[in-house]
């Protein structure tokens, strides 16, 4: 016979769970939505937008933090992962728009891999800024693009990156690669 109360037990952990999930999953396509348009906003040189974007984002993951501390495993999500990844993105950009360094995000504790994640999309958001600011004759802008991604590559290589975030980081050496193309055609177009 079955222990009729040791299911509903279950049933209704699993039925928590759930509702965390959902709220979870709506808010963190919420918090991603906020980072791109915030990283999109950064591109226009915009960054009052930026800032009050990334300012909703910012209340939701505090909403987000309440419903983690009630149950752990949401953090776990794949949606709220990637919100927190994209938010990392938009985060390092603003940073280096307004500070051209790029280090930790004050008030905030993510887990590593979430960083590298996002501090590797960060390089292709960098290349994006140098192409604009070559389009500008921007020139000296756009050497410091090539700096930052090639500081953050030297400082990646350090790491044994395996698993999800292989590819991230093989796409922001890529990103070296580009902005480092961009450099040699300013470079040529200079001697003509």
């Amino acid at each position: 016979m079955l222990d009729k109360k040791f299911f509903n037990k279950i049933k209704k952990e699993y039925d928590s769970y759930d509702v965390g999930r959902r709220i979870i999953i709506r808010h963190s396509n919420d918090i991603l939505k906020f980072a791109k348009q915030a990283i999109f906003a950064l591109h226009r040189e915009n960054l009052k937008e930026a800032d009050t974007t990334l300012k909703e984002a910012e209340k939701l993951f505090k909403y987000l933090g309440t419903k983690i501390k009630q149950e752990e495993g949401l953090k776990y999500e794949g949606a709220y992962l990637a919100a927190v990844e994209e938010f990392i993105e938009a985060k390092l950009f603003e940073q280096y728009i307004k500070t051209g360094k790029v280090g930790e995000i004050k008030g905030y504790k993510f887990e590593a891999e979430s960083y590298l994640g996002g501090i590797c999309d960060f390089t292709g958001e960098v290349v994006r800024r140098g192409i604009f600011l070559a389009t500008k004759r921007r020139y000296k802008e756009v050497e410091k693009c090539w700096e930052i991604i090639d500081s953050v590559i030297h400082e990646l290589i350090q790491f044994n990156l395996i698993g999800s975030i292989r590819p991230k980081y093989d796409q922001a050496k890529n990103n070296l690669r580009k902005i480092e193309e961009i450099m040699y055609d300013l470079e040529i177009k200079k001697r003509n």
